[in-house]
């Protein structure tokens, strides 16, 4: 049995507490689904309720630390060396359309680096957890990223521009020039189980534009942990969102090299 950190047990827990809510709220959403009014009202307040349990339950165990949420801003600790980057819902559509792909993503951000990560998916009970030069680990198991080296054999997960965001037609050029390569392309609706999955070596490789942190944060710091490459498309750091590429190290260069023949 593969015994958690301290810091783990207080992400582990924080986030099992919150997808107990979420999880119960899961359980309503099919039945809104044809409500005239629909679930959105309904999911917002299901998100923002989970965001408020992580805060609260993260900040009794280490009070002073900052936040940067997805539906609450940045806070600011009285310790500015430590930073929770958090995403309380991330696959909000998902969980809008009562598909059960949806996870919880908690990421812990220490004088600018990214350290350590939890992401739990409730519907699987899967917890996927990675601390910096301690490895990653799916539940009690550990975690190496896939050891495929051709794009042939290769499958990889992505993210498609939905209404609203930019970048359609560059998306479509990405995915006509790497499709034609791969064994096939994904798009599950959740950046942070994309990560997960990758690190689980389930995925060869992802990519994906126009992200924010908190959709990665945690991801990183397990596809690193489980030994696998993370960068932006260019391949040039620092992550923010704006863009992310990674894999196992051969598929992660042959995608990349793809990727920069249709380059914006």
């Amino acid at each position: 049995m593969v015994i958690a950190s301290g810091l783990h047990n207080i992400m582990t827990a924080a986030a099992r507490k919150a997808a107990r809510a979420l999880n119960r709220d899961f359980g309503e959403v099919e039945n809104l689904l044809v409500s005239k009014k629909g679930p959105a009202d309904f999911v917002t307040a299901a998100d923002r309720m989970a965001e408020e349990i992580l805060v609260e339950e993260l900040s009794e165990s280490r009070p002073g630390y900052g936040f940067l949420l997805e539906e609450g801003g940045e806070i600011k600790g009285t310790d500015p060396s430590h930073r929770f980057i958090i995403d309380p819902l991330d696959g909000t559509s998902n969980f809008m359309h009562a598909i059960p792909h949806f996870a919880i993503s908690i990421a812990l951000e220490r004088n600018g680096e990214l350290v350590s990560g939890v992401i739990y998916d409730p519907s699987r009970d899967e917890m996927f957890r990675a601390e910096k030069g301690k490895g990653a680990f799916l539940n009690d198991r550990r975690l190496r990223v896939s050891v495929r080296t051709t794009m042939e054999t290769a499958l990889l997960a992505t993210g498609i521009p939905f209404m609203g965001r930019p970048g359609h037609a560059q998306f479509l050029k990405e995915l006509h020039k790497v499709s034609q390569q791969v064994a096939g392309v994904r798009r599950f609706g959740s950046a942070a189980l994309d990560l997960a999955w990758l690190a689980a070596g389930r995925y060869d490789g992802y990519w994906e534009r126009n992200l924010q942190l908190w959709d990665i944060a945690a991801g990183i710091v397990l596809v690193r942990e489980a030994g696998g490459t993370v960068s932006d498309i260019t391949g040039k750091k620092p992550l923010d969102g704006t863009s992310i590429l990674a894999g196992n190290e051969v598929i992660y260069e042959s995608l990349k090299a793809e990727l920069k023949q249709v380059a914006p």
